[in-house]
């Protein structure tokens, strides 16, 4: 990788906060497949999820046509409805929360570790305390970073709940299990796993989503969800006077109406784009390691007032590379910050305001305490991060923050 090429007028490119890396090849391959015979629902929708389920070690893979249609799926497949109640942290994006909502169910949110903005254990049980019960957990692998597993694992199960990872920035993450190397999607301890393909993600599909999962029934279910909950599987049908001819046969036309549904479908242009993309996943991940490894050695000097998010016993693939400010040891806010890093050239962005503090949900459930959440995102900025970057940019963006930070 080479650093950012200067503008015309000579001055260093915008850097922001996140973007796609797309090569010849992945054009290529998304014009191949607008020449082809289908541009929907056609052979390249099975070969991506193949290709996914691979690169995670699931059984199963079931895509969809973007991120949040993923946990709205995911919700739909486990039964989770009215009457439900779905544990969420508050430190993630909307869908995490809203997608399970829409199919039915009520949030309960959990608090975070302030210094990581993931879900601990005792957040977990404390939210099942709150709540008098719960039924599922989404537990999100915020920035790429994976927390307590094992003991979130522990406590779901001895509490009765589905666990879905919500692994939207953790494709290509690892962390250790009984003495073994286990993927965020491989579901060694969970019951599925949703990922995003948005563009400032590892890969990207455009839009896109996918969920794996290891039960054959549960993927067969999300596949039913993403296609307005008809079916075509001739064993399925029940309505016999229109689904079979006079000799017991399927009608080739037949199809059947299970539930109500969305079309959720991804297209065979995302497919070939999100294929030509995932083939680089190791190449992707092994560079934003490296630029991890960049701002972690550069950024050392300038603890305690500006520090890394904390690091977690796991192998990430970062998504963001967030960092946690002391804005008023600096004596200034962090919109101040961000403009005056702007007006540098350098893109920042705030991962996440907490979703109970949202309006809707703030009306719904009422205000909460959630010190840890809170904490966090008074403190966090996300710098820029993507697989483009030069290890000067880098340093560029480091020295814009001593200068802007007066560090």
């Amino acid at each position: 990788m080479t650093a950012s090429l200067p503008q015309a007028d000579g001055t260093p490119s915008f850097l922001p906060y996140g973007r796609q890396t797309i090569e010849d090849d992945d054009i290529a391959a998304v014009v191949a497949a607008l020449r082809s015979d289908y541009l929907t629902t056609g052979p390249l929708i099975p070969r991506f999820e193949a290709a996914l389920a691979a690169a995670v070690r699931a059984d199963h893979a079931v895509v969809c046509s973007n991120g949040t249609a993923a946990l709205y799926i995911a919700a739909k497949a486990l039964g989770l409805g009215a009457g439900s109640k779905v544990v969420v942290p508050s430190l993630t994006f909307l869908a995490t929360a809203s997608a399970p909502h829409l199919a039915g169910a009520e949030i309960v949110f959990a608090d975070v570790d302030p210094s990581s903005g993931l879900m601990r254990a005792e957040d977990l049980e404390n939210a099942i305390a709150r709540a008098g019960r719960a039924n599922a957990v989404f537990n999100v692998h915020l920035n790429g970073q994976c927390g307590a597993v094992e003991a979130i694992h522990e406590i779901a199960r001895r509490h009765g709940l589905v666990i879905v990872d919500d692994g939207c920035h953790a494709l290509g993450t690892s962390y250790r299990l009984g003495g073994a190397e286990k993927l965020v999607g491989e579901n060694a301890l969970s019951d599925m796993t949703v990922f995003s393909f948005h563009p400032v993600k590892t890969v990207t599909m455009g839009e896109g989503g996918a969920v794996t999962t290891n039960d054959p029934k549960l993927a067969e279910a999300l596949r039913l969800h993403r296609n307005h909950g008809m079916t075509r599987d001739a064993a399925a049908f029940q309505t016999e006077q229109d689904a079979f001819d006079h000799l017991g046969g399927a009608n080739p036309w037949y199809y059947e109406l299970v539930e109500p549904g969305f079309n959720w479908r991804a297209t065979d242009i995302q497919c070939a784009l999100g294929l030509s993309q995932l083939s680089k996943l190791t190449r992707f991940s092994a560079r934003r390691r490296a630029l991890a490894a960049a701002y972690d050695a550069l950024l050392a000097p300038l603890a305690p007032v500006l520090k890394p998010v904390a690091h977690t016993d796991c192998n990430p693939t970062l998504h963001l590379y967030p960092v946690l400010i002391d804005f008023n040891a600096c004596g200034q806010t962090r919109a101040d910050v961000m403009a005056r890093l702007h007006a540098e050239g350098i893109g920042t962005q705030v991962h996440y305001y907490p979703v109970h503090r949202q309006r809707y949900y703030a009306e719904r459930y009422g205000r909460l305490d959630l010190p840890g959440a809170d904490r966090y995102y008074a403190r966090v900025l996300s710098l820029p991060f993507f697989a483009a970057m030069a290890i000067s940019d880098v340093a560029r963006v480091i020295e814009a923050l001593r200068r802007v930070l007066h560090l």
